[in-house]
């Protein structure tokens, strides 16, 4: 267990910093100084801009001392998944194809945080253009699992979440287009928000499938998981599908009681079927067990079409990671060769740049795409959807929010699952369905598990009601 380490929430982080018990550049040398520590043995960062920070810190230190108001986030040690952008640092996606990649500009997110006044300590491991379940896709090491560093953290952020769950980070930025905010969340024990589609702005996060992607916090708490989400949140005209008027509450990380327990929980059998491990399922019901001796109404609900999630997923996303990932041909991105033509150097740098997982997505996108069979699998499956995405509006008729485990096992060994590519895929079936209808979810660690591999529960919530799962979450964890 020594690469587990508890750290400072955000409150604790603000009230030192009001009362002068605390320096700024004092938490970032500790931050620097355990990245130094363990890093080389987890994997979990592909930068680390050490001068950039100690210089923030001091700034910031300096800016206290005169009067600067100290936030909810101010002085926060933060890092970002390599997919979203940071101005002056490197932004590889995780592929070879970006290796030289400097972002030229900032994500609305990261603006947003360094409004916040947080430190950013660097950029996180991951998947190649967050393609997928393990980590183990990185075109640059292997990401390990801090409770267990012979097992993977999950993916495609799990980077991220090893970073905040071995005590690297406060708390770090992910992505989720079918899960990779709250598997590796769950697999890391630690607490992952993907958030309602249009929620949270996409600006300068690279994107793999445009209708899925979402960006979301990897926190230690529900809590702080609430108080990131608040400061990154809202419209920017930057990106055309940020919703306006999203109306959230400025105490959204504050537990109402009252009003929490007049949630009523459903909980739908196809989550607890065939594929989910004993272990996870027992898991799982005693946090309803919880509830249950709590006075919550509990109500057992069915989503008939969560068993189509799998193979609709994986016909959309490719069809969209095949048309994003087009842009990277060698001619703005990649090396050049001397007198190639076009096609050649087209297909050297796709051919070396991309890895084996990327390519495998990319044909076939490209398959579903082409005449003859738009119709029969990308149609099709985009009917599919529209059908889940009603089912789950059917259930919150009549229920408030939805508890699920979030991942079938627990996190597996390295190299376990690397051979069978359906068979890793399926580590996604319970966090793909949220995607799909675009509603927000939550992954929470199940308590008493201290000394065995961490599991997550789920919470998901109607279209904009992050407030429903936040406050369902604190609950549980208070």
């Amino acid at each position: 267990m020594k690469y587990l380490k508890k750290q400072k929430s955000l409150s604790e982080i603000s009230d030192s910093l009001k009362r002068g018990t605390l320096k700024v550049s004092e938490l970032t040398k500790e931050h620097l100084n355990r990245i130094e520590e363990i890093d080389e043995q987890i994997g979990a960062f592909l930068n680390v801009d050490k001068n950039g920070a100690l210089a923030y810190a001091d700034q910031l230190d300096k800016e206290i001392e005169s009067g600067l108001e100290v936030g909810p986030l101010t002085g926060a040690q933060v890092s970002l998944k390599d997919a979203i952008l940071l101005r002056g640092l490197p932004s590889t996606a995780g592929s070879k194809i970006l290796r030289d990649y400097v972002a030229s500009y900032d994500a609305t997110v990261s603006e947003r945080l360094k409004e916040q006044k947080v430190v950013f300590l660097g950029k996180n491991n991951m998947d190649e253009f967050a393609m997928g379940s393990s980590n183990e896709n990185s075109a640059y090491k292997l990401v390990k699992n801090p409770h267990d560093i012979e097992r993977i953290p999950g993916g495609s952020s799990g980077g991220s979440a090893a970073a905040v769950a071995s005590g690297m980070v406060t708390f770090a930025l992910g992505s989720d287009t079918g899960g990779s905010i709250r598997q590796p969340a769950a697999m890391c024990g630690v607490v992952g928000l993907k958030t309602t589609y249009g929620s949270v702005p996409r600006y300068g996060l690279m994107a793999m499938a445009s209708s899925l992607d979402q960006i979301g916090p990897i926190t230690t708490s529900v809590k702080d998981a609430a108080l990131v989400f608040r400061a990154i949140a809202g419209h920017t005209d930057k990106d055309g599908t940020s919703y306006p008027n999203l109306g959230y509450s400025e105490d959204i990380s504050i537990l109402n009681e009252e009003k929490t327990k007049k949630l009523k929980i459903g909980v739908p059998k196809e989550y607890f079927g065939e594929g989910i491990s004993d272990e996870i399922k027992e898991s799982v019901n005693t946090v309803i067990d919880f509830y249950r001796k709590e006075g919550f109404e509990i109500k057992e609900v069915s989503l008939p079409s969560t068993k189509y999630a799998l193979p609709v997923y994986y016909i959309v996303m490719p069809a969209e990671a095949s048309t994003n990932l087009a842009r990277y041909d060698g001619l703005r991105y990649g090396t050049r060769g001397g007198e190639e033509d076009v096609l050649v150097t087209y297909m050297r740098n796709r051919g070396e740049g991309f890895g084996p997982e990327v390519k495998r997505r990319i044909a076939l996108g490209t398959f579903v795409l082409s005449a003859g069979y738009y119709d029969a699998y990308y149609l099709r499956a985009q009917k599919v959807r529209a059908v889940i995405s009603q089912e789950f509006e059917k259930v919150f008729e009549d229920v408030d929010v939805l508890i699920t485990p979030t991942t079938p096992t627990t996190a597996f060994k390295i190299g376990e699952k690397s051979g069978n590519p359906l068979e890793m895929y399926m580590s996604d079936i319970l966090t793909i369905p949220a995607n799909l209808a675009g509603i927000p979810a939550i992954s929470i660690p199940v308590k008493g598990r201290e000394d065995k591999l961490p599991i997550g529960f789920q919470i998901m919530g109607k279209h904009f009601r992050e407030e429903d799962i936040l406050s369902l979450g604190m609950y549980y964890e208070r």
